[in-house]
């Protein structure tokens, strides 16, 4: 009989680096999944330890302050509710978070334009004169001095115009207008559509979630201020709902039950708004953040013709 050697067979090189490249996808998959953990976790359980202790009574919490509620109850929102007087306090956060939060992303928005598209001379200058102002610290006293001067200390329409005019986003929505075809603008000015309507009716919703995004900033910004409003509101049926918190810290104690749902009812807006905006929270910070490094064109004679 004639034996019959074989030779081992060997894994093909392809089949070889396809079991290296899916082992190190798992391995990145459970290092990632860790890492969500541990983040989870250190954001997750202050949250849900707060959630809990608003349930408890005062005496239950000074029994147990770490322990699970034993008897779970509501009476802590309602006076919550009614000793922070939430419901005014409220509406004058709305008003402080939505005006302010539109006024400043239209003139964004239109600023930002004709800078993305060069229309200005030196717009590459101009346009790092305001990022790097965007990194300088608010000069509270000069704002309060200024307010002063002219009248718009302790009244809602000063305290309006005061938030009104920051440039939050501007960097983004630069990069975000670098993204849309110059042709639009051709087009446009070729079929005669004014330069506000063309912001409003072209620009501006295909900037959605750019806009979005830090309509989504600006509003978690504006609804928790809290330093501003002490400074600059002293009448009390003008504070927000932070300054209406703040009230709850007495000087010797503080019942921490009534805190926990008070801070809870304060952040239930913002937990509601980014649920209904979450989708463009992404898309819209990736979106100007990829473009927004790159420099300002010079804009082309059709554009500088609109813009005459």
């Amino acid at each position: 009989m004639t034996a019959l050697l074989t030779r081992p067979t060997r894994t093909p090189a392809p089949v070889q680096r396809r079991r290296w490249t899916a082992a190190r996808v798992a391995r990145l998959v459970r290092g990632n999944l860790l890492c969500f953990v541990i983040a989870a976790g250190l954001f997750a359980l202050p949250l849900v330890y707060m959630f809990l202790q608003a349930f408890k009574t005062y005496p239950e919490f000074l029994q147990d302050p770490t322990g699970m509620p034993t008897s779970w109850t509501l009476a802590n929102f309602g006076a919550a509710w009614e000793q922070g007087d939430f419901g005014r306090e409220m509406l004058n956060s709305l008003v402080y978070a939505v005006i302010p939060d539109t006024v400043t992303l239209i003139l964004g928005v239109f600023l930002a334009f004709p800078i993305s598209r060069g229309w200005f001379r030196h717009s590459n200058l101009l346009y790092t004169f305001f990022i790097f102002s965007g990194f300088l610290p608010g000069g509270l006293i000069p704002l309060f001095i200024e307010a002063r001067i002219l009248g718009l200390y302790n009244s809602m329409p000063g305290y309006l115009v005061l938030t009104s005019l920051s440039g939050a986003g501007f960097f983004f929505f630069v990069g975000y207008i670098k993204g849309i075809p110059r042709e639009i603008d051709e087009a446009a000015v070729l079929d005669g559509c004014g330069y506000v309507r063309f912001i409003f009716r072209i620009i501006i919703p295909q900037m959605r979630p750019a806009l979005a995004t830090f309509a989504i900033f600006g509003f978690v910004h504006a609804w928790n201020n809290l330093i501003l409003p002490l400074v600059m509101l002293s009448d009390a049926s003008l504070w927000p709902v932070t300054r209406g918190l703040y009230s709850f810290f007495g000087e010797h104690t503080q019942n921490w039950p009534l805190i926990a749902a008070g801070t809870f009812i304060v952040a239930a807006p913002i937990l509601v708004l980014f649920v209904a905006l979450q989708r463009h929270l992404v898309a819209g910070v990736a979106g100007g953040a990829s473009l927004g490094t790159q420099g300002v064109a010079a804009g082309t004679a059709v554009e500088q013709g609109a813009d005459r």
